[in-house]
């Protein structure tokens, strides 16, 4: 039967106690000699309950994931079937390579279809063949800076990223989605106009909360995220032309996107059983 650390330190000062007679200083060496007998026990207890935690319980056996959006999510693919290069570099490159290694025992595959220079009617063209033959459990969508670059209205990229949720929720029913907000920093050529330019971006950021409310949806909030960083270092250590990430900031979104998830479905969705509410899961 195991022993309760705890039930044992209170056994053992009981026990000093009861034999504190035999002077003070003795009392006080023995106390602290069973504590720290006790002690390592209690911390193997929590270190065990600790790696026991599953790291990202919406990661099923055998769980498609795949990243869509424009040349932040690209990065630079493969288009072969070559390993070393299929997903890119970039946040899902270190999202997939993280858990492809703590979850290797699950099969997961991580895919990536990001295209540079995408709006929302861009991914619509390839959806068919990119999305909805590739069957994922769980879609990441990053898009609307080009959207926003090119003159699409908020209207236009709101019916238009509606209509794409909605046909892929009709051709795969139980997929989740994550959307990632689009984002940007005053740096290089968005620097002269910064304030016109967030002012629309927020709009699309609005969009995409809207959608995510709609969907039942995790949100990746980017750009309060790389606005908090920049409190950090200067701008541009974050983001280098205004819209594409450094590797530095690749990381900060892959450690936002599994903290995002992870809050999200905080517990392993079970068929035949409703999933935990996230309107009242911590952030």
């Amino acid at each position: 039967m195991k022993t309760n650390p705890v039930s044992a330190i209170i056994r053992g000062v009981s026990g000093v106690i009861g034999r504190a007679h035999r002077g003070e200083a003795m009392f006080k060496w023995t106390l602290f000699a069973m504590v720290l007998l006790v002690l390592p026990s209690g911390c193997a207890t929590h270190r065990q309950s600790s790696k026991n935690k599953d790291p990202m319980p919406v990661f099923s056996d055998g769980t498609i994931i795949l990243f869509q959006g424009d040349s932040i999510t690209d990065g630079n693919r493969g288009r072969n079937k070559d390993p070393n290069h299929i997903l890119g570099h970039g946040y899902q490159a270190e999202i997939a390579a993280r858990f492809g290694a703590d979850l290797a025992e699950r099969n997961l595959t991580f895919m990536n279809r990001g295209v540079s220079g995408n709006t929302v009617a861009g991914l619509a063209r390839r959806w068919q063949t990119d999305t909805i033959d590739l069957k994922s459990g769980i879609l990441s969508i990053l898009i609307g800076v080009n959207d926003l670059g090119s003159g699409v209205s908020a209207e236009q990229y709101e019916h238009r990223y509606d209509q794409l949720l909605a046909d892929t929720t009709n051709a795969l029913p139980n997929v989740k989605f994550v959307l990632g907000e689009p984002f940007g920093l005053p740096v290089g050529g968005k620097k002269a106009n910064w304030e016109d330019y967030r002012k629309q971006l927020l709009v699309r950021i609005a969009i995409v909360n809207k959608l995510g409310e709609k969907y039942h949806a995790p949100v990746v909030h980017y750009q309060k995220m790389f606005e908090a960083a920049t409190n950090r270092v200067p701008t541009d250590y974050w983001i280098w032309d205004g819209i594409h990430p450094t590797y530095s900031g690749h990381q900060l979104m892959a450690d936002e996107w599994v903290r995002t998830v992870r809050a999200y479905w905080p517990e392993k969705i079970v068929p035949g059983k409703p999933a935990a509410d996230p309107s009242k899961t911590a952030s």
